[in-house]
């Protein structure tokens, strides 16, 4: 009799289970596997190539050394955060090194937390094929020191392989950099990405030090740089800059020039025309110049914060100069697209980019943005921010011009795009989308011209194909009919109007329901949602905004903004965390008050303080089931302070459910005991990151330094964790 034999995906052969392993980026995915067997924890060992230890340093000693293929390794997350990786509690710095080295030999790219040049040359000996770093540091640049260049030394002396340098989180002076390129050159010219958008930065990078820089490393190929494009300023960006740039490094593919009052968070005013008083230095025969001469460019951010007026002649040459470019991000742009008629102009002419985002154009219109739908016909994300005179019209148009390829959208700061209407451009292409980002503006939500306009913008279309189906949609009547007849149909300038496709709404048993403006269809594609909103209002219209299924939806961010001090006290007691019941499978959050400011310590007579303003936001956060929260409490800027308040501390420790807590400020060591006293089986993960500038020297406010945080882990590993 035969005898049946089962077949598992244990009998599969090693180089196949190796491919899957290999492809599995998920940490706790791999965690459970290496669980199931000796052979699965072999090949999860084997197969793991990037990781990154949050253990306290004293207890460096105990790394495992089965993960020797790992070639990403990141340290910079070791606590306690923000203090030298290799100094006290560490007794032996160079045991420790020792064990790192020997553990992880295979490390390509590094990224670690460094205040002091030292340590750099203790731990990057043991690594001498070193091609990636990346340093982190948000405390102030150490003044002590033989030159400028100390920072910085210990890399280009030891890292001969060095290709790659990220400083976009490391406080550092500009002039730190250029002399220790300039005296190794040789390796210098072997670095091909070099990352230096430091958010810390107030004035970035003068003219004179960027064309110093790039004569150094002639073979960049991405080059990412906070510089000044304003002209009442020594050492601004203009038209020699950019030339410079080219000619030093002419194999450009990505290059990124941020004016750094962009780097900062703060919000603009939706009502401002966007002109600035001052224009910037760049020419339209710079610009065409400039991009003539990077051909192999495929990522460009020109964030100016300064006019660059009537700039559309110039884009128009990026389509035939630079073919390979698909991302494209630009601030402080005018005249991008005329749309004059039916003709393509501007930017319109890039049909290559797949990735755009549009800030502070100042005279772009709903015809603007549909000129640009017709011809950058493959775009898959779009962001447009502080462009005034865009409606809800133009950009439910676009929006369904591209309804086979959008899947992100960012609408933020544009006066006519609150939350009700910025939702209702967008859910035409609800079943594709994936990450969101709208401010929550509710004055236009209960809005008649919104909730009852379902029409499109008529206008003049000069079609190239007769045929084209992709963008010619069907008319829009009372009946969601067609309106074509054979006469139009066989002429070349057609007139569309352009609307939506009645097949391309969900519907529930063959009718929709417009009640309240919105159709009632799912955002089954959701994964990401991103909101702004101002302090003292509430969270609580978002579902009915239209974000009411959205049965996917996993991470939201939430940044919450504005000045605490002499508002009064709002009207609701919660702001409104209940709201995201909506939200089935809602587990990470990031709730983002750092640019909410207030009182820390005593507000005046009649003014709510800063834990009470914690209180607010808070409160019903226990009613969600998260296993991820990043925390930015408020700040009072006066005294420098970001701490963590009693009534947040115990409202965070009433969500039973969290593995994970960051806590981006400081806090006292009793409040954080909080979370050790609730009895959440869960909560396996909490730190306190001071990832801001200038980050506490020396915290005295609190009393979380380095024995108060060792305290707090040694008692939180000590519990037992149920998986």
């Amino acid at each position: 009799m035969m005898t049946l034999t089962t077949t598992t995906l244990n009998d599969l052969p090693d180089v196949i289970l190796q491919n899957i392993f290999s492809s599995i980026t998920d940490v706790r995915t791999r965690n459970r596997l290496s669980l199931v067997s000796h052979k699965f924890l072999l090949l999860e060992r084997t197969t793991r190539v990037s990781l990154t230890l949050r253990a306290n340093a004293r207890d460096l000693y105990m790394i495992p050394t089965c993960f020797r293929s790992v070639t990403t390794l990141d340290l910079s997350l070791i606590s306690p955060w923000g203090h030298c990786l290799l100094s006290p509690p560490v007794t032996d710095p160079f045991f420790v090194a020792h064990q790192l080295g020997t553990a992880f030999p295979s490390v390509h790219a590094l990224t670690v937390y460094t205040r002091s040049p030292t340590m750099l040359q203790i731990l990057l000996r043991h690594w001498p094929k070193l091609r990636r770093v990346k340093l982190v540091r948000w405390h102030q640049r150490p003044q002590s020191g033989d030159g400028v260049a100390e920072d910085f030394k210990p890399i280009f002396e030891i890292s001969k392989c060095i290709d790659s340098l990220d400083l976009s989180n490391f406080y550092y002076w500009t002039e730190d950099l250029p002399p220790v390129m300039e005296a190794y050159p040789n390796l210098s010219a072997k670095i091909v990405n070099l990352d230096l958008l430091t958010v810390s930065f107030t004035e970035g990078f003068k003219s004179h030090e960027i064309r110093e820089i790039t004569s150094a490393c002639c073979n960049l190929k991405r080059f990412y740089v906070a510089c000044m494009f304003d002209p009442r300023y020594i050492g601004f960006v203009g038209d020699e800059t950019l030339l410079a740039i080219v000619a030093n490094c002419p194999r450009l593919t990505h290059l990124q020039l941020v004016d750094t009052s962009s780097l900062g968070n703060c919000r603009d005013d939706p009502e401002s025309d966007r002109f600035t008083s001052e224009d910037a230095k760049i020419t339209l025969k710079a610009l065409i110049e400039f991009f003539s001469g990077l051909p192999m460019l495929e990522e460009l951010v020109l964030d100016v914060c300064k006019n660059v007026r009537d700039s559309g002649v110039a884009l128009e040459m990026l389509n035939s100069k630079c073919p390979n470019l698909r991302v494209l991000k630009l601030g402080q742009f005018h005249g991008l697209c005329l749309a004059v008629g039916s003709q393509l102009d501007g930017i319109a002419l890039c049909g290559n980019l797949q990735s755009l985002s549009i800030k502070n154009c100042a005279d772009l219109e709903d015809a603007g943005l549909i000129a640009i739908g017709r011809g950058c016909c493959k775009l898959e994300k779009f962001e447009i921010q502080g462009c005034k005179n865009v409606t809800v019209k133009g950009l439910r148009t676009m929006a369904s011009l591209l309804r086979k390829t959008l899947k992100e959208v960012k609408i933020s700061c544009c006066k006519n795009l609150g939350a009700s209407a910025s939702l209702h451009a967008v859910e035409v292409i609800s079943h594709r989308i994936e990450k969101l980002h709208i401010d929550c503006i509710w004055d236009e939500l209960d809005s008649s011209s919104t909730s009852n306009d379902h029409t499109f913008i008529n206008f003049e279309l000069n079609q190239m194909n007769g045929d084209d189906e992709d963008h010619a949609l069907i008319g829009h009547d009372e009946n969601f009919g067609s309106e074509f007849d054979d006469d139009d149909m066989s002429r070349k300038r057609k007139k569309c109007k352009y609307s939506a496709d009645v097949s391309s709404f969900g519907q529930s048993n063959g009718q929709t329901d417009w009640s309240n403006g919105f159709c009632d269809k799912s955002w089954d594609k959701l994964k990401s949602l991103s909101l702004w909103i101002s302090v003292g209002e509430l969270l609580t219209p978002l579902p009915m905004a239209g974000l009411d299924n959205c049965p996917n939806l996993e991470e939201i961010r939430i940044k919450i903004e504005g000045d605490c001090r002499g508002r009064s006290k709002p009207s609701q007691r919660v702001f409104g965390l209940s709201s995201l019941l909506h939200y089935p499978r809602l587990t990470k959050m990031q709730l983002d008050c750092g640019d909410t400011m207030g009182y820390a310590l005593t507000a005046p007579s009649g003014q709510m303080d800063l834990s009470l303003w914690e209180r607010f936001f808070l409160n019903e956060i226990g009613s969600l089931s998260l296993d991820e929260l990043d925390y930015w409490p408020p700040q009072d800027r006066d005294v420098n302070q970001r701490s963590l308040s009693l009534p947040a501390a115990g409202l965070i420790a009433e969500c039973l459910t969290l593995r994970k807590l960051f806590i981006h400020g400081t806090a006292h060591e009793h409040f954080m005991d909080i979370f050790l006293r609730v009895p959440n089986p869960n909560l396996r993960d909490v730190q306190l990151r001071e990832d801001y500038y200038p980050a506490p020297e020396n915290d005295m406010s609190t009393e979380m330094r380095v024995g108060s945080c060792s305290r707090f882990e040694d008692k939180l590993n000590s519990r037992r964790i149920l998986d």
